[in-house]
């Protein structure tokens, strides 16, 4: 037997909210604590899990409705316990002999299989777009193997599958939008052997003869248990990924308000600094960035005062053949704050060369005892530049700072992170070494071979971003003599690095071969005098020309 029970919503913790998505489909055999619905109320958006199991046999709402606490949601078939007990009409006893024991068959194992679904984890954004469907109806996957490939604010990024299977349908195509709790395949996966019950065999129970006629007790029949039916649902719940399986770089973290608020006054989240708690954008963040741009635009700080003309439109085309790339993503969000920091951030310049003749012997010199000792492990000649800048930092405090937002203090910082622009495919990011100041050459040299090669599989965090002191911009294994690098704000210097060459130096008595690097020191003249700059420079010439002063 079986009886239909509603679902209400539960308590909710606010007076309403909406429905943004409905996870579960009429026909669906869903389970305890499996999440069926989504809202979004002022402050926070939740997943609403069921209190009972079954199979869904009525959706009574749909997505946009605004729901409250009692209000029916589901109808949903649940399985009820049939408990049938034989009885037997008394009768006058008669001698019968005595039954022979029951003897049960053993049980027969039967492999079963069932269809489990695989979803978008949480990403950390609103959406994501599907680039690349890694797999294809029939395939056999393993565990942790890439099935999908999506793109996010600032990268792209590999969805893995929790467990193995075979493919039976894939729900997602190449250019779709997703999100957390999107259906990405149904998979079908080798469930454990189900023993199955015989039904156990009695011997027959022989009477013994009587002498005379007499009314003969119907013999007791033996109810014959029956193997409770295995139900095999339709699908299983939705297996979700934890955070620690996929990760995204640069998703924007925020409430369901503090989006609408950003969407009322048009503004991208991706270029307002985040205050809140492991990198959440509040919404004291969005009016601080408002009151920001309403200041800058009042002091004809914006591009209302600088009176910057519109770009010409030009039909290019017309003068011969022509095609149009759009710009990946982490160009549309690096672009705008690049601009933002050009104009307004008053830049200056410093330029210097450094003698690392001795550094680059030093460090071959640690590369052949790294091979040696099997440590699995390259020295760059980066990793001293970010020893040299953290020292540098330590001595002058102020490079290690950032503006206030209302522009009429300090923050001076007491941790020393290092930012390191790496190139990748889709564009230019910037990870975040930590504590630079308190590591040593090989755990340095470890941690930025990983964060860069996580950079460039487009598989950075949010919180591999966050968080730097100052950052470094290396262009010596490309090439170029010199450039001048942008500040990277709310930072309020960035150090860049050219090509090293050999050349002559005069050393008081002749000139002799030396291997030289070009450096290029960007600051922000509001916080950084040209006489602090010209030291800070100089500091760090003198730690890379001299590592011993590295130690004191």
């Amino acid at each position: 037997m079986s009886e239909l029970k509603e679902f209400l919503l539960p308590d909710i913790g606010a007076d309403a909210a909406d429905i943004t998505d409905i996870l579960v489909s009429v026909g669906d055999t869903i389970a305890v604590e499996q999440d069926i619905l989504t809202i979004e109320g002022d402050k926070a958006s939740m997943d609403v899990p069921s209190s009972v199991a079954g199979v869904v046999k009525e959706i009574k709402v749909k997505v946009g409705d605004s729901v409250s606490e009692g209000n029916l949601v589901l109808m949903v078939e649940v399985a009820g316990e049939a408990a049938a007990e034989a009885t037997v009409a008394d009768a006058p006893a008669a001698p019968v002999a005595e039954a022979a024991p029951v003897v049960e068959a053993p049980a027969v194992p039967a492999a079963t299989a069932q269809l489990k679904e695989i979803s978008v984890p949480d990403i950390g954004g609103d959406e994501v777009e599907v680039t690349e469907v890694l797999v294809s109806v029939g395939d056999s996957i393993a565990e942790d193997q890439d099935i999908l490939t999506v793109e996010g604010d600032k990268a792209s990024m590999d969805v893995p599958a929790p467990f193995a299977g075979v493919v039976k349908e894939i729900k997602v195509t190449a250019g779709d939008k997703v999100s957390e709790g999107s259906l990405i395949l149904v998979v079908e996966v080798e469930g454990a052997a189900a023993p199955v019950a015989v039904a156990p065999v009695a011997a027959a129970p022989v009477a013994a003869a009587p002498v005379a006629a007499a009314p003969v007790a119907a013999a007791p029949v033996a109810a014959t248990p029956v193997a409770p039916a295995v139900e095999v649902p339709k699908t299983a719940p939705a297996a979700q990924l934890s955070p620690s399986q996929v990760s995204v770089a640069g998703s924007i973290k925020a409430s369901p308000s503090v989006r609408r608020t950003a969407r009322e006054f048009n503004l991208d989240l991706a270029v307002i600094p985040a205050t809140g708690i492991k990198g959440r954008t509040t919404k004291e963040d969005v009016q601080t960035y408002v009151k920001e741009q309403l200041l800058l635009a009042k002091s004809g700080g914006g591009g209302g005062g600088l009176q910057v003309l519109a770009s010409p439109k030009v039909d290019f085309a017309k003068f011969g053949e022509v095609e149009v790339k759009p710009l990946s993503r982490i160009q549309k969000i690096s672009g705008p704050s690049l601009h933002r920091n050009w104009v307004t951030i008053p830049h200056v310049t410093q330029f210097d060369e450094v003698d690392i003749t001795e550094l680059e012997v030093f460090r071959k010199e640690q590369n052949a005892i790294a091979v040696k000792r099997d440590l699995g492990l390259k020295i760059s000649p980066l990793v001293f530049m970010m020893k040299a800048v953290a020292k540098a930092l330590q001595e002058y405090p102020d490079f290690n700072s950032s503006l206030s937002a209302d522009g009429e203090s300090l923050i001076l910082k007491k941790y020393i992170n290092i930012g390191i622009a790496v190139d990748t495919p889709n564009g230019l990011v910037v990870p975040v070494v930590k504590d630079v100041i308190n590591k040593g050459i090989y755990d340095i040299s470890r941690e930025l071979g990983e964060i860069s090669k996580k950079a460039r599989a487009g598989k950075l965090t949010t919180r591999d971003m966050q968080g730097g002191s100052m950052t470094i911009s290396s262009l010596g294994g490309i090439g170029g003599t010199q450039f001048t690098p942008i500040v990277n704000a709310p930072e309020v210097a960035i150090l860049g690095v050219s090509k090293s060459a050999m050349k002559p130096l005069w050393n008081g008595k002749e000139f002799e071969p030396r291997l030289m690097v070009p450096l290029a020191l960007s600051y922000d003249h509001r916080v950084i005098d040209g006489a602090e700059g010209a030291r800070f420079i100089t500091a760090i010439n003198n730690y890379l020309s001299d590592l011993r002063t590295l130690i004191l």
